[in-house]
């Protein structure tokens, strides 16, 4: 941990780590029950606390959560990316080696922009793996914001402090106060040398699937999107919608593409009853 950031002792409880596809990977484990996995975005300074603190203790309510950082990102290895891919095929094989070095069975996903990307190429892989999938200002389809000033704004990030503050004010929908703590915990990320080497090749990535395997999955499927998404834009959500066939769709007014850091206890809520009750 960052020694110039305390977590909360409930925080510090649940966190863990196991080693997944030769990586070490850092997660947070809290609950009971059915078993969640959250997986955090792409962007700069991501990570299972940053992204997902608000909602941990919501899930855990109710299920067996989990939420991890993806290789390259937070606590969990960065590799040279001389001798690690850091494309799309690592985090899905990644993801599906994380559940089976968990021993889990049967699993939902809960999956934010590049974690959405994740989530459904682990549930083209290993389909048996997976219960229900959340897709949450997903990543996966080539449907863009036609506006080239949102991708110029984030390729402006320069590891500085300012430059962290811009990202987050893009990100997120009009009402979104961002709060300093978090602010200073991505920043801190970012000046690791080796998650500076990382995202220079994540960012490269390709992240989209063709159309024809997205409406080959058969789980149901939550799509949530924030309605000032400037990321994934209404007309991406409405895709999935119309590929996936047991798929339900769910916006959230003046939220952007961080929705559950923009409201937390509602999209645990929502996502919460999806994944408990048996719709459909």
């Amino acid at each position: 941990m960052m020694k110039d950031f305390i977590l909360p002792d409930w925080a510090l409880q649940a966190a863990r780590s196991v080693v997944a596809d030769g990586i070490r990977t850092h997660y947070y484990d809290l609950g009971s029950g059915p078993a969640v996995i959250l997986i955090h975005g792409g962007g700069p300074g991501a990570d299972s606390w940053g992204n997902w603190r608000d909602c941990l203790q919501g899930f855990a309510r109710h299920f067996r959560v989990i939420a991890y950082d993806m290789p390259g990102f937070g606590h969990s290895d960065k590799p040279s990316p001389d001798h690690y891919a850091y494309d799309q095929t690592s985090r899905n094989r990644h993801l599906v080696a994380l559940i089976e070095a968990l021993g889990l069975e049967r699993v939902s996903l809960v999956g934010n922009s590049m974690g959405g990307a994740t989530s459904l190429g682990a549930c083209m892989m290993r389909p048996d793996l997976v219960d229900k999938l959340v897709l949450m200002g997903s990543a996966g389809l080539a449907v863009n914001n036609p506006d080239p000033s949102v991708k110029e704004k984030l390729r402006a990030y320069d590891y500085t402090l300012d430059a962290m503050r811009a990202v987050m004010e893009t990100m997120a929908g009009s009402r979104f106060v961002i709060d300093p703590d978090l602010l200073a915990w991505r920043h801190a990320l970012m000046q690791d040398p080796a998650a500076q080497a990382a995202i220079v090749r994540i960012v490269r990535s390709d992240l989209t699937y063709p159309e024809d395997a997205i409406a080959s999955l058969k789980m149901k499927t939550l799509v949530v999107a924030g309605k000032e998404d400037k990321i994934a834009v209404p007309a991406r959500n409405q895709r999935y919608l119309e590929l996936i066939a047991n798929s339900w769709g769910f916006t959230i007014p003046h939220a952007g593409h961080w929705v559950m850091m923009e409201a937390p206890e509602l999209f645990v809520s929502v996502t919460s009853q999806f994944l408990a009750e048996n719709w459909g």
